[in-house]
């Protein structure tokens, strides 16, 4: 479980740095760490990247823990996101 997050945490950069944009990932994030979203909407909006019953399973398990934290909480990974966004390493992509 570990693996899948650290290999998509590093895949983001270079998704972004291939030229989509960083829109997508946004909204993914977004979902994410929105406390109204349930499991099985959040596996709905994700399923055209989700490739295996593995990765739906492994995705399930990050946002019940999402969804197991306070709004505090929350809101600080919100800032944190923007605050990577808005950095200057982030720049150039």
């Amino acid at each position: 479980m570990k693996l899948v997050v650290v290999l998509m945490l590093s895949a983001l950069p270079l998704f972004c740095y291939a030229g989509s944009g960083c829109e997508l990932l946004e909204e993914v994030i977004n979902k994410t760490i929105d406390p109204t979203e349930s499991k099985t909407e959040y596996i709905e909006d994700l399923q055209r990247f989700i490739p295996s019953e593995f990765t739906a399973n492994a995705l399930k398990k990050i946002k019940q823990c999402l969804l197991d934290q306070d709004e505090e909480t929350l809101n600080n990974v919100s800032e944190m996101m923007d605050a990577i966004y808005n950095s200057r390493q982030c720049a150039s992509y």
